[in-house]
């Protein structure tokens, strides 16, 4: 249980502990859950210092921490081909850090052995936060 914003350092912490051999993190929640908000607090724990914001409109955000991150947000996208065409295979196949948000879209492309992270709106203050590992 996610009890306010000031949890999140620890809940990102534990996320990124639970799992050391994961790369490519789903993030499954409605809107205004905090998938965003929990992606900035992981991607600070693992050295960005810029902002982290929402990459609705630029679909993919680029961040330099202690390694790269892909910040992807497919919530605009219609077709699996829209995804495959900003190079979504690329992204999914490196070895980078890819936190995708929305990603029911490419659920075929998704390879085996990444985390689903779903997040459960409780209240206006409250979540849920749900690991699975594949």
């Amino acid at each position: 249980m996610i009890s306010s914003v000031a949890d999140l350092p620890d809940v990102a912490q534990q996320l990124l502990a639970s799992c050391t051999d994961k790369k490519i993190f789903a993030f499954l929640g409605e809107m205004g859950a905090g998938k965003t908000t929990l992606i900035g607090a992981m991607c600070c724990l693992l050295g960005v210092k810029e902002q982290v914001s929402s990459p609705t409109f630029a679909i993919v955000n680029e961040y330099r921490g202690i390694e790269r991150i892909y910040h992807i947000d497919l919530y605009r996208l219609k077709t699996i081909e829209e995804a495959l065409e900003i190079g979504m295979e690329e992204y999914l196949s490196g070895n980078d850090y890819c936190f995708i948000e929305w990603p029911q879209l490419i659920e075929r492309l998704l390879p085996p052995g990444i985390a689903r992270v779903s997040i459960d709106v409780v209240n206006q203050s409250e979540r849920i936060l749900t690991l699975e590992q594949t």
